[in-house]
């Protein structure tokens, strides 16, 4: 496989891990998001810690408004975190 398509079946994997600890393998809860944060990206975001944070980075994910972040929600999420992890790369390459 190619690093991207490893890349897509990665997300896809990470989702599905935590996404079935409530029965439910088609969404993540809050409880569910707030333990994907805490364990897959400690280094990124301390909302993983500060619950009013995991609240936040959860009421924005649900785009619909069902008290769930299903798949496509979480993906945008990815997407999002990726674009300011190479903008914030970029600026450090040009100082």
């Amino acid at each position: 496989m190619s690093q991207l398509e490893t890349a897509m079946g990665m997300t896809i994997a990470v989702f599905d891990k935590y996404a079935k600890t409530d029965g439910n393998r088609q969404t993540l809860t809050k409880a569910e998001l707030k333990t994907l944060l805490e364990k897959e990206l400690p280094n990124f975001l301390s909302s993983g810690k500060d619950k009013d944070a995991t609240d936040k980075v959860f009421k924005d994910l649900d785009e619909n408004g069902d008290s769930q972040v299903d798949f496509k929600e979480f993906v945008i999420f990815v997407a999002a975190l990726t674009c300011c992890c190479h903008k914030y790369f970029e600026q450090q390459a040009a100082k």
